[in-house]
């Protein structure tokens, strides 16, 4: 999720995602980020594709598989800007 806590906490049933893949060749796509396991705690290194951020319905979500810090999250919204042209 790349929302605000405000909103994760609301009644509003949906958050707003940026899909990762394992597929590392997406990494130079303009916006993406590689995010390596050792910064998110997932099982292996990731690429966040902005370009398919999404809406999806909260109850689809399990548990938080990883977690990134400020530096790498301010890092993923400028990618989001760079797909907003901002």
């Amino acid at each position: 999720m790349v929302q605000c806590d405000e909103l994760n906490q609301s009644q509003i049933g949906t958050v707003i995602c940026v899909p990762l893949t394992s597929n590392l060749k997406w990494a130079d796509a303009p916006g993406n980020m590689m995010l390596t396991a050792r910064m998110t705690g997932l099982a292996k290194d990731s690429v966040a594709n902005v370009s398919l951020i999404t809406a999806i319905d909260k109850q689809q979500l399990l548990k938080p598989a990883g977690k990134l810090t400020q530096r790498p999250l301010d890092m993923l919204l400028a990618g989001i800007d760079v797909v907003l042209g901002r």
